[in-house]
């Protein structure tokens, strides 16, 4: 059996959860299968189960075109190439938007049976309009249509899977919960401390960490707003890059050179660091906090688990799957508006709460302490990379 992936994100070139799934996926399943993946970017790998071609973005086609409408042509353009090559798979499988498009002209053009995974749904990403205009529509259109034709859908969570039913006409047969998954091998707890010292933590002060793109989803202004609250011994860690948009990144910046006025132990990596420097980051932070408005799953909550490390997070989407309440973490409720942009009702008191589980965890050693075995043992009886791909095989054959 042959399956072909269509997806935006693939080595070197990762920057959000959905990207690590797919690596991760991509390497389990070609232990049991052959895989091809076709990916943005200009890959191009070849091995005996696993291969990999990139389809680079067309820039200059596209030069003239409005600014925030240039990233959804070629987007489109590009999905369309990456079905220029004749396929012989038996099975493609899509994930996030980005390359819906590609397994909507797979379908209709080679009649291939098609697999989602909706790692996230523009329903509930209202403010990607600030992103791409107009081009917001497009991408819920592009999503909408492949959703609803797809052969099977795979939901991260339940959750996940109450807002496809929700959002979209589809069967709900044809909906199966597979989790993300975590390489339980790489991410372990490391002595290493380099990264520590090449951005100046202190290692005999505890320190909240954070982990994650610059984007209204991830909540990092929400985080931001609670140092104020967080015990002035508690350093802030904040490994936050890639900007949705100039202006959050400006709002980012703003609100961070505010804090600073007042304490001196907030540390800004902004930029996306590779796997080894996050996980010696998780292993030496005393809390991990996940401040997400939106997030179907969370992969950066089971790294951290992964790297016996506590988590403070919101309790929203497939985080209440993860997090187990005093037992892994400490879940922080979550009041939203009931309409787009789904922000908290009143975001002050969502910052105090997030510094007060903050607090409260790293002022109880023997809490933390327990909660960071607890993780990791969760992490290893649900999370696990191998179980996960011998279920998405046996969907696949399922299909076929």
């Amino acid at each position: 059996m042959k399956a072909l992936f269509f997806t935006r994100e693939f080595p070197p070139y990762v920057y959000g959860g959905a990207g690590v799934h797919v690596e991760y996926l991509a390497a389990e399943l070609a232990k049991l299968i052959h895989v091809d993946v076709r990916c943005f970017g200009d890959q191009d790998s070849k091995n005996d189960t696993l291969n990999v071609k990139g389809f680079p973005f067309e820039d200059g086609v596209f030069k003239n075109a409005d600014d925030k409408l240039k990233s959804v042509f070629k987007t489109l353009s590009t999905s369309l190439h990456m079905n220029t090559n004749a396929i012989d798979a038996d099975v493609v499988h899509c994930h996030t938007w980005y390359a819906h498009f590609a397994g909507i002209i797979s379908k209709l053009c080679y009649g291939t049976p098609l697999v989602i995974t909706t790692h996230s749904l523009e329903p509930l990403r209202p403010w990607k309009r600030e992103q791409l205009g107009r081009g917001y529509d497009a991408s819920s259109w592009v999503e909408k249509t492949a959703i609803e034709m797809a052969d099977a859908l795979i939901a991260v969570s339940e959750e996940t899977k109450e807002d496809v039913l929700k959002h979209f006409n589809v069967d709900e047969d044809k909906v199966k919960v597979i989790y993300n998954g975590i390489n339980l091998q790489e991410y372990v707890v490391t002595n290493e401390t380099s990264t520590l010292d090449e951005y100046g933590i202190d290692k005999t002060k505890p320190y909240v960490l954070f982990v994650g793109r610059i984007t209204r989803q991830k909540g990092i202004i929400h985080l931001v707003n609670a140092i104020k609250y967080i015990d002035a011994d508690t350093q802030i860690v904040l490994c936050a890059g890639a900007p949705d948009t100039p202006e959050i990144g400006k709002e980012m910046e703003d609100a961070v050179n505010e804090v600073k006025k007042t304490r001196d132990n907030i540390i800004w990596i902004d930029k996306m660091l590779d796997k080894k420097e996050v996980i010696q980051l998780y292993s030496h932070a005393d809390v991990f906090c996940c401040p997400s408005i939106y997030e179907p799953f969370g992969i950066i909550n089971i790294e951290a688990m992964a790297c016996n490390t506590a988590v403070v997070a919101s309790a929203v989407g497939g985080i209440k799957e993860v997090v187990v309440q005093n037992e892994t973490g400490v879940l922080i409720p979550l009041e939203q508006q009931d309409a787009a942009p789904f922000e908290p009702v009143n975001p002050d008191k969502f910052s105090r709460d997030l510094a007060n589980g903050i607090n409260t965890v790293i002022s109880n050693d023997e809490l933390r302490n327990a909660m960071a075995v607890n993780g990791r043992k969760r992490v290893e009886e649900h999370f696990d990379w191998v179980a996960i791909a011998k279920q998405v095989e046996a969907l696949y054959k399922s299909l076929i």
